[in-house]
């Protein structure tokens, strides 16, 4: 007899709908998705803009920078209204190179800006020098003091120098601008050069001594190349600081000539004059076309520019 296998009806699979062959999860709206929603409204949050921010920020600009506009604008003025601007003119321009009063200020602005430029740079170097290879306290002891006159109210600065030239019985004077513009100058370039000098290499000027320089030598030939972007900034910096400082040329001037700020301060008192807004917008110009610069030369030499000059990387 002959045994047959039971035959069992076989199973055919049911036809899987979409919605079975989705991934389990998938199926689900994004907005049914527990904490999505929540997701979706931080997210939209932190991308909407501050517009009350946005507000003071264009608040501030206005105040701070329409004043100057308002005196580059009416320096082109055709009349001498400070009022009612009629007609684009250089009527005043002229007028003021035609003025030997305040040609002669401006003579002696740019003679103390130069000496004080020189004078703070060469104290500067030395004293960045200084402050970096000196490991003792005495040296951190003055690190600090450089920092008083950066923190320290222009006005008191140009008090104490007027006292200290009058108890010392010198005549304010010419000389005695640039001293005190010298002394509150070197704090600007020691700052700026200091880290830089920190960056460098030590191992470089030993270097050069083992090669037979000398100590001077190595700093001529290796350090000071170096630091040439830098100084060279510092230079334009403390040119445009100078040049259109008040305070302590106030202070320290004598009566003839005086500086072109103070110039300035003294025929304002006397009425505003269409002359004075082509100064102050010649000064203007030349401040922050020499900022500018400062900030650029060091792209000149390769190096990055900006506001790292004021950290001097």
């Amino acid at each position: 007899m002959t045994l047959r296998p039971a035959l069992h009806p076989v199973r055919r699979p049911s036809p899987r709908t979409a919605a079975d062959t989705t991934p389990r999860g998938a199926g689900r709206s994004a907005a049914s998705r527990p904490g999505h929603s929540s997701r979706t409204r931080h997210r939209r949050g932190t991308d909407r803009r501050p517009r009350f921010a946005i507000a003071v920020t264009a608040l501030f600009f206005l105040l701070l920078y329409l004043p100057i506009g308002v005196v580059v604008l009416f320096s082109f003025n055709s009349q001498k209204s400070l009022t009612v601007f009629e007609d684009f003119s250089l009527r005043w321009y002229s007028a003021f190179f035609r003025d030997d009063v305040l040609l002669s200020s401006l003579g002696m602005s740019l003679q103390v800006a130069l000496v004080a430029m020189v004078g703070s740079l060469i104290l500067g170097v030395a004293l960045a020098l200084g402050l970096v290879r000196c490991r003792s306290r005495l040296g951190s002891l003055a690190g600090l003091v450089m920092l008083v006159p950066l923190i320290t109210p222009e006005i008191v600065t140009g008090v104490a120098a007027m006292l200290l030239f009058k108890g010392m019985g010198i005549t304010l004077s010419t000389g005695t601008v640039m001293l005190a513009e010298i002394t509150f100058s070197i704090s600007y370039v020691t700052v700026i050069l200091r880290s830089r000098i920190a960056a460098l290499n030590p191992e470089v000027e030993e270097a050069a001594m083992d090669l037979g320089a000398t100590r001077w030598q190595s700093l001529r030939l290796v350090t000071l190349p170096a630091l040439l972007p830098s100084i060279l900034a510092s230079a334009v910096l403390i040119f445009a600081l100078v040049f259109d400082d008040f305070v302590l040329a106030y202070f320290t001037t004598g009566v003839e000539p005086q500086p072109l700020s103070v110039r300035i301060y003294s025929a304002i008192r006397f009425g505003v004059q269409p002359t004075i807004n082509a100064v102050g917008t010649l000064m203007l110009a030349g401040s922050v076309g020499l900022i500018v610069l400062a900030l650029t030369i060091p792209r000149l030499f390769g190096r990055r520019g900006g506001l790292d000059l004021l950290s001097g990387k």
